[in-house]
């Protein structure tokens, strides 16, 4: 390496967002890792752009979404039997992009398995996600599933980051109602 040429910086280790779930949890959402904005907010889906707070009010639209107050969001979602968490629990990350996500520690999803009786299905949002889906469901099935009980359905939905830009708002929109009527969450 030439003398003047600044040594490679390596990005800090950033650590994610606990879980948001409760004992009504049916339908589990899965991002990648928090965006830059998020992690600055200490809030799931900070960034104005991302379609995900606009997408639930789109779903439940005879309740409001609180317009104030994130704990208030995330009670108005947990009310309906939506919880939130992530794939990964910490990694190197320049940026908000997935692609750029290095030496990531994947969540300890077994631990989720009691606080989340009711839970029926995992929402994988977007790709990234979606790759460790096996892992998540090996985890959370750890302990066997009750005897004649079937697996968790995995879903891959449309990332609702400002990135997924291919996939309008209204095709997001059905593909995630979909999923949520098919648990029972749409109404």
């Amino acid at each position: 390496m030439p003398a003047d040429t600044p040594p490679a910086v390596c990005p800090e280790r950033l650590t994610g967002l606990p879980p948001r779930v409760s004992e009504r949890t049916v339908v589990l959402v899965l991002g990648s890792f928090p965006s830059v904005a998020s992690l600055a907010a200490q809030q799931y889906y900070a960034h104005p752009q991302n379609h995900f707070w606009k997408i639930l009010q789109a779903i439940w639209p005879e309740h409001a979404c609180p317009a104030d107050g994130y704990e208030q969001r995330i009670a108005w979602l947990l009310a309906r039997g939506l919880g939130l968490w992530d794939v990964y629990a910490s990694c190197e990350r320049e940026g908000s992009l997935d692609s750029r996500i290095r030496h990531a520690e994947v969540n300890d999803f077994a631990s989720l398995k009691a606080r989340c009786p009711r839970l029926q299905a995992i929402a994988h949002n977007g790709g990234e996600s979606f790759k460790h889906a096996p892992l998540v469901v090996r985890s959370l099935s750890a302990a066997g599933p009750p005897q004649g009980a079937q697996p968790l359905p995995v879903y891959k939905l449309p990332s609702t980051s400002p990135a997924n830009a291919s996939w309008s708002f209204a095709r997001k929109l059905a593909a995630w109602r979909e999923v949520f009527a098919a648990h029972g969450l749409t109404g």
